[in-house]
């Protein structure tokens, strides 16, 4: 048969209309074969998909398909994150109903999907914009709301002005909205309704033991950090005058002798009262500009309050101030002051001239002389000048001085989270109602199970100017009370999407119950995810939130596991021609323009050639050119090769042992890539060192072996480059689609080179190199070593001390003189 020219349009058009129906991705329920779960984070339909959006779902896709052909039941699914602010953004920009624009660029995305050929189960497909899905995620609520876990509460909250709704914290990045940074925060008194995830704080943390090996240490680190969990003391001063309490946290009370003065957040409860108009302002001023550039960026700023409070352990007076850099939310937002002993103290009572105390020194050394004080002395030591526990070890004291508070009822030993409660109130349109009704006579009241839904309503004007979009409903907004049945106000906040996004996952198992979320049985059968796939930036958000949803989930007698996931894999970011991707850029490489242009098959092999998939990649169209260059290669030689296969003249033996022995080492390369390390670049560097050596030794093949090796490549390009390798099957004579074969196998004697390349070395210095035989004795590696022209010179009139030998590996000669 003669060659045939790659033409991957031609190509991947033919297998894209045959598989456009196919029913072979489809997972099997309660197989008989080992089950694996591998699963991409669900996109948001912005409505086109770009070259980091494919190496995402292209890592997935090839996991799926080397799965399926390792005989496993695998689960492959895909949906849509479809509610949130850009949609409804786009509708005030462009007059388009945010329903109507979501739907069109689900359709769009789902074309290009399919267009590359991703192996999902679209039988699975779920949308969070539809009813059939937020309605559970109004059920979790009310399930959360019956145990006490769903709660309503005035609270300063961050204020985006452009979105016009509430952020969670962990959607204030530096200060400005994550969705755009360019819009600083502010501080709000508003109704919210949040989520007890503090309820959670100890076990989300302690479980991430069981995440170890499997997560990422990097988005462990983070999710440790931001649950935050702080042991210490909680004491008690005394508000001079009126003896009111002001509760401090501290994880070192053997330094609160040291303490000269006590800081209190500028929104606290009691800064109110203390403060007269001029300092109430001052302090409202520090809310602001701290929402506005974040905590860890302020300047440290306070002000005296004019008051004073009383040292619980001491008895001395210490003044009370307000400090920008005191935080409400963590603590109790009143901290003691301890400059000699912190630095962040150090820093600000240096500033305003507060007194600097020394009470603990080095275990080996002296107290520090204040006047000699560069910085704060922050170690563990011996505590001094600080009454009856003067003299003690710092762990010994904080643990005598911890019991007295409680024996004497002025505090107690605590541990705090840097985490708080998940605030999930949003004022704006495109999201899952919160399903209650506040009425005058009943107050809050749940609306029943039987009444969900609760639907958005669809006319809806968006004008970016009210509060909310339903508040402008009234045939939304005004209805009956469920318990007493006068008239009442439906809630019109709706929820954080980050809710649509907490429990997806488990949805996927069980798409279209209508009766419940999703069978627990087939929770059972599929869960833990083995594989989850995403970027790191949801390392906080998406990831804590979808382990709290679990635990939650556990706790109601909905799934028995502690965990969703197993294994995490965080992607790099694809970059292009050395920037980042943006749209005012100008630089954006569009999905569909590449599978146009140069084909899926070459987008896909791109970004898993361009680098390890945890790494940064840079698109750059000469390496993508050269990729397709790859492909025609390969299609050329498989072609014209294709009837040599079926049968004909052995070939010699020398060519034969050669590539026999390339073909096993391949095959071994890449599985032990999809098996370990997932070095995608290096597995496919592989099959191309075994192309070009099949293109050295073409002529002198076997019709046997051509057979065996054009098989073989073909089922290891099948993950990377699913068009190419269902076409070459094809021009093979075989039938079926190439992941549901059987995955090759090799043979690790045949694998084995011919010749050992050893390593020689004159006093542990790399000098030379050799070939030798497999088991050659140690005498003979050593006398060769010895011989060895770029050895010699080195070694003649000198004293041999010893040679060192690692039998097929190295001979290091060590000499003197």
């Amino acid at each position: 048969m003669p060659e045939k020219p790659y033409d991957h349009n031609q190509i991947e058009l033919k297998w894209h209309a045959r598989w456009e129906n196919a029913t072979f991705y489809k997972a099997e329920e309660n197989s008989a074969r080992p089950k694996y779960y591998v699963l991409e984070m669900l996109p948001y339909p912005s409505g086109t998909l770009h070259i980091g959006h494919i190496r995402n779902y292209a890592i997935g896709d090839a996991l799926a398909r080397y799965k399926w052909m390792r005989g496993f039941n695998v689960l492959h699914p895909m949906g849509w994150d479809a509610f949130g602010l850009p949609a409804e953004n786009a509708a005030i920009a462009n007059q388009a109903h945010p329903r109507d624009w979501t739907l069109k660029n689900i359709a769009a995305m789902k074309k290009t999907h399919r267009r590359f050929g991703f192996s999902y189960d679209w039988d699975r497909e779920i949308s969070s914009c539809e009813p059939e899905y937020y309605r559970w995620n109004q059920w979790f609520f009310l399930k959360m709301l019956e145990r006490g876990m769903a709660y309503r509460k005035e609270a300063l909250v961050n204020w985006c002005p452009k979105c016009c709704t509430v952020l969670a914290n962990e959607q204030v990045v530096n200060g400005c909205c994550w969705r755009h940074e360019d819009t600083p925060v502010e501080q709000r008194a508003l109704e919210q309704w949040f989520l007890r995830i503090t309820d959670y704080a100890e076990e989300l943390l302690r479980d991430i033991g069981k995440l170890e090996g499997g997560w990422p240490e990097r988005v462990l680190t983070m999710q440790r950090n931001w649950i935050g969990r702080s042991e210490g003391t909680e004491a008690d001063f005394r508000l001079e005058g009126t003896g009111e309490a002001i509760r401090v946290f501290t994880t070192r009370v053997d330094t609160i002798f040291g303490a000269t003065c006590v800081i209190l957040a500028p929104e606290h409860p009691l800064a109110a009262r203390l403060l007269d108009a001029g300092g109430q302002a001052r302090a409202k001023a520090m809310v602001d500009a701290r929402a506005a550039k974040g905590p860890g960026d302020i300047v440290k700023e306070g002000f005296f309050t004019g008051h004073y409070a009383v040292n619980p352990y001491s008895g001395e007076r210490a003044p009370v101030w307000i400090g920008n850099f005191v935080l409400m939310g963590y603590g109790t937002g009143a901290i003691m002051a301890v400059p000699a002993h912190d630095e962040r103290d150090f820093e600000f009572c240096s500033k305003y001239g507060i007194a600097i105390r020394p009470v603990i020194r080095p275990a080996d050394g002296a107290l520090a002389r204040v006047e000699e004080m560069k910085t704060a002395f922050t170690d563990d030591g011996v505590v001094e000048n600080s009454g009856e526990w003067s003299g003690l070890p710092s762990a010994e004291a904080r643990r005598r001085m911890t019991a007295k508070a409680e024996a004497e009822g002025f505090g107690k030993g605590a541990v705090t989270f840097r985490i708080k409660d998940w605030g999930i109130s949003r004022q704006r349109y495109w999201g899952t109602p919160i399903p209650v009704i506040h009425c005058p006579k009943c107050g809050v009241v749940p609306v029943p199970e039987g009444d969900l839904p609760v639907v958005l309503p669809l006319n809806v004007q968006f004008t970016g100017r009210s509060r909310s979009p339903l508040d402008e409903v009234p045939e939304f907004v005004k209805v009956d009370c469920p318990r007493c049945g006068g008239a009442a106000r439906r809630e019109t906040d709706t929820m954080d999407t980050f809710i649509d996004s907490s429990w997806y996952f488990y949805r996927y198992c069980d798409a279209h119950n209508d009766r419940k979320p999703f069978d627990p049985a087939k929770i059972a059968y599929w869960f833990e995810i083995d594989q989850y796939i995403g970027g790191v930036e949801h390392a906080i958000l998406h990831l804590i939130y979808s382990r709290f949803f679990t635990k939650m989930m556990r706790d109601i007698g909905l799934v028995k596991n502690d965990e969703p996931v197993r294994r995490m894999f965080t992607q790099g970011m694809v970059i292009a021609e050395g920037a980042k991707m943006s749209k005012s850029k100008g630089n954006v490489v569009g999905a569909d323009l590449l599978a146009d242009r140069v084909g899926a098959d070459t987008a896909r092999l791109f970004v898993m050639f361009a680098g390890p998939p945890e790494k940064e990649v840079d698109w750059r169209n000469e390496g993508a050119e050269g990729i397709y260059r790859f492909l025609g290669r390969v299609y050329r030689f498989a072609t014209r090769n294709a009837d040599r296969a079926r049968g004909g003249a052995p070939g010699e033996g020398d060519a034969n042992r050669k590539i026999v022995r390339r073909l096993h080492q391949t095959v071994r390369k890449v599985t032990e890539d999809f098996e370990s390390r997932w070095h995608f670049n290096t597995s496919i560097a592989g099959i191309m060192e075994l192309v070009n050596d099949l293109y050295a030794e073409e002529a002198r093949l076997s019709s046997a072996l051509l057979s065996e090796v054009l098989e073989k490549l073909t089922l290891l390009l099948g993950p990377f480059a699913p068009y190419l390798s269902q076409e070459i099957w094809e021009e093979l004579g075989r039938e079926g689609p190439v992941f549901r074969q059987s995955w090759p196998a090799y043979d690790a004697e045949l694998a084995k080179e011919d010749l050992a390349e050893i390593v020689v070395q004159v006093n542990g210095k790399l000098r030379a190199r050799m070939l030798a035989a497999f088991g050659t004795t140690e005498e003979a590696l050593r006398a060769r070593a010895l011989d060895d022209p770029k050895v010699r010179p080195l070694v003649d009139g000198k004293q041999i001390v010893k040679a060192i030998v690692v039998p097929d590996k190295l001979v290091n000669i060590v000499v003197r003189g």
